[in-house]
């Protein structure tokens, strides 16, 4: 799935799914072997196979959903 993430006024990373219409800060983030996993407020989370580091804000990047 397309994953937006872009930092809010106070500097957290938010991870915007537009299929889904949802908007989550961004609590934990994790390395893995296969990338990164960014956990959201809602307790989703998001492996990101690809993630260039550094990454540059605002990004779309594709996400597979984990939980």
């Amino acid at each position: 799935m397309k994953v937006m993430l872009r930092q809010n006024a106070a500097g957290h990373l938010l991870a915007y799914v537009p299929k889904k219409d949802l908007e989550e800060e961004v609590v934990k983030e994790t390395d893995t072997a296969d990338g990164k996993v960014l956990t959201l407020a809602n307790g989703w989370e998001l492996a990101f196979p690809n993630m260039p580091d550094p990454l540059k804000l605002p990004q779309t990047l594709e996400a597979k959903r984990l939980a």
